[in-house]
């Protein structure tokens, strides 16, 4: 069974920074995509950032452009988020995904990591 492991959350100053890192148990290029989505209380889980994992190709919400960065290390089979600039409203839980390849197309979670800034 393929696990996603997130690592790297925890409890930070306003405009400070974290790192969270997605370890998977297989190799990642059994992926066609992998990213970061968050979900703050009583809201929905959001889109944060995705890579490819052949191409290294990013896309990120509009919310985190400039201050959040997505990279992955083939070697490692893991992936990253580095947050700098972290602002109040970045508190969340910030869960790792990964598609497979299909048909079908199947969603992988990680059990999410805890993103709390403080003032």
């Amino acid at each position: 069974q393929v696990q996603l492991v997130e690592s790297g959350g925890g409890l930070v100053q306003l405009g400070g920074s974290l790192r969270l890192s997605c370890a998977a148990s297989m190799n990642i290029f059994s992926f066609v995509v992998m990213g970061w989505y968050r979900q703050a209380p009583g809201k929905q889980r959001e889109l944060v950032a995705t890579i490819t994992t052949s191409s290294g190709t990013t896309n990120y919400a509009d919310f985190v452009k400039g201050r959040f960065t997505i990279s992955r290390d083939n070697a490692k089979n893991t992936v990253y988020l580095q947050m700098n600039s972290l602002k109040l409203e970045d508190t969340a839980v910030y869960f790792c995904n990964a598609k497979t390849y299909g048909p079908p197309v199947r969603d992988l979670w990680g059990q999410g990591t805890q993103v709390t800034v403080s003032s």
